[in-house]
């Protein structure tokens, strides 16, 4: 718990981040964890931080799969978080895509990473003190969404980012090559440090 009674979270991208990333894929039978995700989710919850999986999910625009599958891919993490010794508060996923081709999830919208919708939306459902709280995830995109939301971030940089196109907003406070990584400089800042006078990347 941490000030007047809102509490600390890690926001956690999935795929990519979390599990291997397997495009498209609502099959909870492929939904595997990375190397060093189920040790981090255990420390992580020990430490007492909520874990919230954030996921951008286009299929649902593209007409690749019902919104209703994801239901099945919440539950798999759950299972898959519980077997770890950790627990999943929340999983938040954007159905939307500005170029979809099913019309109710075309367009844009505030909760696709990197906007921070996802994010805002769990805080207010989970008392979450943004500013006490990470962003962990394996792009740019999940570092804007953290910075926008008022987070501290972590880009763990295993491949997953390609196009490198970099602004103020997608600086994140650690670069790490692996979720070990990124535990680890969560769990060394803690939430003592506020946002103010960040100054870009460290490495872990």
């Amino acid at each position: 718990m941490t000030v007047a009674g809102f509490r600390r979270a890690v926001f956690l991208d999935k795929d990519g981040t979390l599990v291997e990333d397997v495009p498209y894929n609502v099959d909870p039978a492929r939904i595997r964890l990375l190397p060093g995700v189920a040790e981090g989710l255990a420390a992580l919850h020990a430490a007492g931080y909520l874990l919230v999986v954030v996921s951008n999910q286009p299929g649902v625009a593209l007409g690749l799969f019902e919104r209703a599958a994801l239901r099945n891919v919440e539950k798999r993490l759950a299972l898959l978080f519980a077997e770890a010794g950790a627990a999943l508060a929340a999983f938040h996923a954007c159905p939307h895509h500005p170029r979809g081709n099913v019309l109710r999830y075309t367009g844009p919208c505030a909760c696709r990473k990197p906007a921070a919708g996802l994010l805002l939306r769990a805080a207010r459902d989970h008392d979450i003190a943004l500013a006490d709280s990470w962003m962990v995830g394996d792009i740019l995109d999940d570092v804007e969404a953290g910075n926008r939301a008022g987070c501290r971030t972590v880009l763990v940089n295993c491949g997953g980012e390609t196009e490198w196109a970099w602004n103020s907003r997608r600086v994140p406070d650690v670069i790490t090559s692996d979720f070990r990584g990124a535990t680890a400089a969560v769990l060394r800042h803690g939430s003592a440090e506020t946002n103010a006078g960040r100054r870009g990347a460290c490495h872990a």
